[in-house]
Parts: structure tokens; sequence; C-alpha cells
């Protein structure tokens, strides 16, 4: 089975700051991080691999310095890595970003399953698996929590519901998301991280993808209207009384009152 997994380089979200003068957002200057969801899509990728054989690569859109989180993927025991990587491309919103991974997908060819993690943990949008399905028109199943079985013709997850979740059976190839309960990413060995150094990471321009500029970068569908830090949390409200049933009774009616049940 050929795995494709597609990863994003993440700043460390504490280190962002909000200019709400220049109606931006301030990215940190370091190189970042992986995904953190996007390790877990690594790893059921690599299960399934040393499972059934064939490669297990990840694939990104970024710059120069995305090298380093795709690094990290070849230091966990990723086969290679793809970087889509031009200057049309900065500014790209999440559909934009999942046009650019379609036509690199395109371009790779010879896969039968695409894994992704359930968002990234700077925008929080959960769009990029789907959309990168609706491009390819292939089937989806996103925040899957396990794999139940799998072939290089169909494969069969739990994907979850606010109720639970539902079992569903695809045929390949198809995008898979994921969540973190589906299981515990490996740490990288020091023979990995020796690998990944020497490790020749393969870059695609748009030129190299068929891509023009239009609907991606500076082109994209998404305008950012304002920026600005969250509002400060409301204050709490300590509900005091001579007994549990008097603190109890106290909170019911609060409860009623605020239409919460």
């Amino acid at each position: 089975m050929n795995i494709v997994v597609l990863v994003k380089q993440v700043p460390e979200i504490a280190l962002i700051k909000v200019d709400e003068a220049a109606n931006q957002v301030v990215l940190p200057a370091g190189p970042g991080i992986l995904n953190p969801f996007d390790e877990y899509a690594l790893e059921e990728g690599q299960r399934l691999r040393e499972k059934l054989g064939g490669t297990c690569v990840v694939m990104s859109v970024g710059t120069e310095r995305t090298e380093s989180a795709l690094r990290d993927c070849l230091a966990l025991g990723a086969d290679d890595a793809y970087l889509l990587t031009d200057n049309l491309f900065a500014g790209s919103d999440q559909q934009a970003i999942a046009r650019i991974l379609a036509a690199g997908l395109k371009k790779l060819g010879n896969y039968h399953l695409i894994l992704a993690g359930k968002q990234a943990v700077d925008s929080d949008a959960s769009q990029v698996p789907a959309a990168v399905a609706a491009n390819l028109d292939l089937p989806q199943a996103l925040f899957v929590k396990k794999v139940e079985s799998a072939s290089e013709e169909k494969i069969t997850v739990y994907r979850t519901t606010e109720e639970g979740y539902d079992v569903v059976e695809m045929a390949l190839p198809a995008v898979v998301s994921v969540v973190k309960e589906i299981n515990e990413p490996r740490l990288p060995s020091l023979k990995g991280k020796m690998a990944a150094k020497k490790k020749t990471i393969i870059k695609w321009s748009a030129s190299d993808l068929g891509i023009t500029g239009d609907h991606i970068g500076a082109n994209s569908g998404t305008t950012t209207l304002k920026v600005s830090t969250p509002p400060p949390r409301a204050k709490g409200e300590m509900i005091t009384g001579d007994s549990p049933e008097q603190i109890a009774d106290t909170l019911f009616k609060k409860l009623r009152e605020n239409q919460v049940i």
C-alpha cells in the first residue's frame, strides 16, 4: 500500500502575537514545528506500511522553513518528503492549499491512501483534507479514530460523531483525516535523525505542478477583515449555600435563567 501523509509546519502557538494596529498576526522567527495532529496521521501511515508493505511519504506546501518539519517526518520513518514551494503560493488560504496539494498528488500518482491530521493548530479550520478529496473527486472519511481493516482495494474506519462513531467502508484511493485517539506516535531514533539530515527533500514549483496564479496565493478567495486578540474570559461566579442541596438548587435556577437547560 502506497500512502501519502499531508503535513504542515506550524508556528509555536504560545509565541504568536497579534498586532491589532497593523491588522495582522505576527509569527515567531523560529522554524516552527510539525503540526501535532499530523504526527498521528504519520504514525498511522507507518503502521499500515509495516503491516501491508509499500511506501509512506509526506507532502507539504510551504517555504524553505518547512524543511525542518519534513525532516522531522523523515526522522520518524517517512520514506520520502515532497515540498510544494513557490512564491506564487504565499498567502494561500485553506482552499488554495488544497488545490496545490491536489496538484502535487496528481503529479506523484500511484497512491492508495491519503492521510492527514484532523486540523492544523494554527488555523483550526479542518478544511484541507475534505477540500483535497473534493479536488481529486475521492471518497473521504474525516475525524477517524480507528482503522479497522485496510488493503490496496478498500479501507474500513471508525469515524467519530457527536453521538459516537460511524463504521465507514470506502474503496481506495481515498482521503482520511485522523484524531489523536487513533494511536500513540513513536519517537524518532538517533539513526532516524542522522538519516533524515542526509535525505534529499523533493521540491516542486508551480510550473512543475502546472499551476498558475489563479485562485492561489494573493488571489485566494478568503479576505481577512480584522485581526484581534480574544476578549478576556469573564470572571466566574462562586455559588454558596448552607447545604449541598441549597447550592444545587441555586445552580439549577441560574442555569434555567440563562437558558442553559
